[in-house]
């Protein structure tokens, strides 16, 4: 149980350095991201995805991977609108693009194993 707790907490903060490094070239809330988050954010997505799933005891915790998939795609697809809206100059960034190349890398990939996991699972043969 509280291996499970910490997992999910752990996973809040992983999507929550990710969500700053999409946020931060747009100048939101003058967020700076160190290069610690860039470390964060994949070692702690990982990380509690792994502890949660150690301490799960029950099946509820096949709906929160596919969530956290589904989170990680919602990030990475953030990152692409960012770059596409920067490259048709819609809108201007505050800083390097370098962290939604970052992100859309991370977490389309983490995302998409994590959901496709889940649609491989559920095909019969």
């Amino acid at each position: 149980m509280i291996l499970s707790l910490v997992g999910a907490l752990f996973i809040v903060l992983g999507l929550f350095s990710g969500g700053v490094l999409v946020a931060s070239p747009f100048g939101v809330g003058n967020l700076t991201p160190s290069l610690m988050l860039w470390v964060l954010f994949p070692l702690f997505s990982l990380l509690g995805y792994a502890m949660f799933f150690a301490g799960v005891r029950s099946g509820g915790g096949r709906r929160l991977s596919f969530a956290v998939s589904v989170l990680l795609l919602g990030l990475a697809t953030a990152s692409a609108v960012g770059l596409v809206m920067s490259a048709a100059s819609v809108v201007a960034l505050a800083g390097s693009s370098l962290p939604l190349w970052y992100v859309l890398v991370v977490a389309g990939v983490l995302g998409a194993v994590g959901v496709g996991s889940h649609q491989s699972s559920t095909i019969e043969a």
